[in-house]
């Protein structure tokens, strides 16, 4: 029983100095969410997070090019960045804007 009791006050310790010094600052509790967070990233403009998911994508399939057997997890996880990169809203204006060019 004292060592359950100890095990707690080092956890609850531990939080408080957590709390105190904030290391947890890249990610963002998803208020849509109990279990995902949000993670900001600066990019200059929309041509370099173009650049970027283009690159994320290429690397995949390198990887699935050179050694389609051992890939697994990563390309995984580089295609699943890509995706929440797209930006379909600008998409769409995009496409609103070019209707209006061709009139």
């Amino acid at each position: 029983m004292i060592m359950k009791l100890q095990q707690k006050e080092i956890i609850e310790d531990f939080v408080v100095l957590m709390n105190k010094i904030n290391y947890f600052k890249k990610l963002e509790p998803d208020p849509k969410s109990d279990n995902q967070f949000n993670l900001s990233l600066k990019i200059a403009s929309y041509s370099e997070l173009n650049l970027i998911i283009a690159s994320l994508l290429k690397t995949s399939i390198c990887a699935l090019k050179d050694d389609p057997s051992s890939t697994g997890m990563d390309v995984l996880l580089l295609l699943e960045i890509a995706l929440q990169m797209l930006t379909s809203d600008e998409m769409e204006l995009l496409d609103e804007l070019y209707r209006l060019v061709l009139r």
